[in-house]
């Protein structure tokens, strides 16, 4: 018998990155009285790892409870880059409708798109809040009738498009309904997601069932399971099985249930259908896509499917000189391990074995994602080497087909030009251009995902930082032809040591340095970037010699200039093919797979270059 939890919602708040999702929850949160008059909240609350508190976004989804009119909302906070997509995917599948927050000026941008296609393939119950409408550059009104124009155009069905509007301003924590109206709270977005979103349908009987959405761990309990309960109920001591998605059952009993409230997770007796459940089971083998049944009736669910994986890189075990000195070395066993466990949290990770023992695929949505398993890694305080990422083919009728992103660019009016010339140069296709008031244009292109592979760190030069980048995958083509990458070639260091002052002063001219004086290098280490298209190995250890004559001013201290240290996102957009980038604890270095000089001679000869 299917009926109704009239007394809860499931909601996400979905939008592009930093058009205010985590603070408008953070108000959200406060005015519901999940927080103490008196207790001390951090700002951005949701975001609960370090990573994004620096980086200011959010990467993995987060779920929160609260309490309205005696109707508990279970709201989850998503990620806003296209990058993490995959946490989006699998998030909306616990919901029954979303808060899609588009900037008042900004507008609706590439993950804007992205999510409201997800949420309306799901046919979610849409709410549109217009935020920050208190910028003093908000373009409210064009700004409405864009995402009316993106709704129209993703819309399958008619009710699609029945959907209120809020306007609101998330940092001072207000909602109207109408337009130019500043209230004091977020009343009216409450009231409006109580009388908009339906509350879940749900079956009480056929026994137990729940999909695991997320995965956590408890140093007490182990492996917790996340997701909503489907059918039926949970609690404590009850048996259940295991289903994965070889369809293979594992039996087990429930240790401990828990439910969200507030931000806690909170030991509860049971957790009936419609809510969302944290279970802990003893099992340690459990994966995001696995159901939860109840063991009279095991019956699994539709598992979670979503977009493939765009790029691949090469992960290795670290086999510098420098390997183990400043981290954990990490065995291809341990190394292997690591790499499976962020996979199994994160769905669109994929790990794939070589034909070396010591190297895996990392198969992801994006360098970004790459970069933040790569930063889990080394903050974990691991050891490895990764290489330049690359697209992910497939072949359909005999025709490779390559991913292909439609990419757009909020750019200063002056870099226009610039921005234009060099994407046109990676096979990018000019698509739709839009001038602002402001001194700003938009720019939109159609360009292979290879084509962005290295762009970031030339589009920020060409914007001075100004500019704004951001992408989604958009579909497969065949290859648009090739295209020349980087044109520097590399400053290789050509024996081990300390780098010196006076060794580094003489290679100024040659091109930008990586590294400063007093840094330990070794033989095929990359130190900087050479000012032609060719490799030039260098002696970057050299001292001065010591005589006993002096002249006037030839021993002044050398002035070099300052050194700009490569971060790892910048290392994936600058190494070439025959590079790897070393990731260590406390440093990020560039070499070459072939250290000895010799060696890479020999190789370049016998392949005919």
């Amino acid at each position: 018998m299917t009926t109704i939890n009239g007394n809860m919602r499931n909601i996400a708040i979905i939008a592009h990155v930093d058009h205010g999702k985590t603070t408008l929850v953070d108000k959200l949160l406060q005015q519901s009285g999940t927080f103490a008059a008196h207790q001390a909240v951090a700002e951005r609350v949701m975001d609960s790892m370090d990573l994004e508190r620096e980086r200011g976004i959010t990467i993995a989804a987060k779920n929160a409870s609260m309490v309205y009119k005696d109707v508990r909302i279970n709201i989850v906070d998503t990620p806003g880059h296209a990058d993490f997509g995959g946490e989006v995917e699998r998030t909306l599948m616990m919901v029954d409708g979303a808060i899609l927050l588009v900037d008042a000026a900004e507008g609706p941008l590439p993950q804007t798109r992205f999510v409201l296609q997800k949420a309306l393939q799901r046919n979610l119950r849409m709410i549109l809040v217009i935020n920050k409408v208190d910028r003093p550059d908000a373009r409210i009104e064009e700004v409405s009738e864009m995402v009316q124009d993106l709704f129209l155009e993703l819309s399958s069905e008619d009710h699609h498009l029945d959907f209120p509007i809020l306007y609101a301003s998330g940092r001072n924590g207000w909602a109207s309904k109408e337009q130019g109206v500043q209230k004091e709270t977020l009343q009216d977005l409450f009231d409006t997601v109580l009388e908009h979103v339906p509350p879940p349908k749900v079956s009480l009987e056929g026994g137990a069932q729940m999909l695991i959405n997320n995965l956590s761990y408890n140093n007490f309990l182990g492996r917790l399971a996340i997701g909503r309960v489907e059918r039926g109920s949970l609690q404590a001591n009850q048996s259940i099985v295991l289903i994965n998605k070889e369809g293979k059952t594992q039996p087990a009993k429930i240790i401990k249930v828990r439910a969200y409230r507030g931000l806690e997770q909170v030991d509860v007796e049971s957790v009936s259908a419609g809510d969302i459940a944290i279970v802990a089971t003893g099992l340690n083998d459990l994966a995001i896509g696995d159901t939860i049944s109840d063991a009279s009736n095991p019956e699994a669910l539709p598992r979670i499917e979503v977009d493939p994986p765009t790029v691949g890189v090469e992960v290795s075990v670290n086999t510098s000189p420098t390997a183990g000195r400043e981290g954990t070395y990490l065995t291809s066993n341990k190394l292997g391990e690591f790499l499976h466990k962020e996979a199994m949290n994160n769905v669109a990770l994929k790990i794939e074995n070589t034909d070396s023992p010591e190297v895996f695929i990392l198969k992801a949505r994006g360098e970004l994602q790459v970069a933040i398993v790569m930063e889990n890694l080394r903050r974990s305080g691991g050891e490895c080497m990764v290489a330049r990422p690359k697209v992910i083919t497939k072949t359909v009728d005999r025709v490779e087909l390559e991913p292909v992103e439609r990419v757009v660019l909020d750019v200063p009016d002056n870099s226009v030009g610039a921005v234009t010339e060099k994407l046109s140069i990676r096979k990018g296709r000019l698509e739709n251009m839009q001038a602002f008031n402001n001194g700003r244009t938009r720019v939109e292109f159609s360009i292979p995902t290879r084509g962005l592979l290295g762009y970031r760190s030339t589009f920020l030069t060409d914007t001075k930082g100004e500019g704004l980048m951001s992408s989604y995958f958009e579909g497969w083509e065949p290859s648009r032809g090739n295209f020349l990458s980087r044109v520097n070639g590399s400053l290789i260091a050509d024996r081990n040591g300390k780098t010196t002052e006076y060794a580094l002063s003489g290679l100024e001219e040659r091109g930008r340095l990586f590294v400063a004086a007093g840094e330990e290098v070794y033989e095929g280490m990359i130190i900087g970037e050479h000012n032609r298209d060719s490799n030039l190995d260098v002696n970057a250890v050299r001292e001065k010699k010591l005589t006993n004559m002096r002249a006037s001013g030839s021993d002044d201290s050398t002035k070099l200039s300052p050194i700009t240290k490569l971060g790892l996102e910048t290392a994936l957009d600058w190494v070439e093919d025959d590079d790897w980038i070393e990731i260590t604890p406390k440093n990020i270095r560039i070499r070459k797979r072939i250290l000895a000089a010799n060696q890479r001679s020999v190789s370049r000869r016998e392949k005919g270059e």
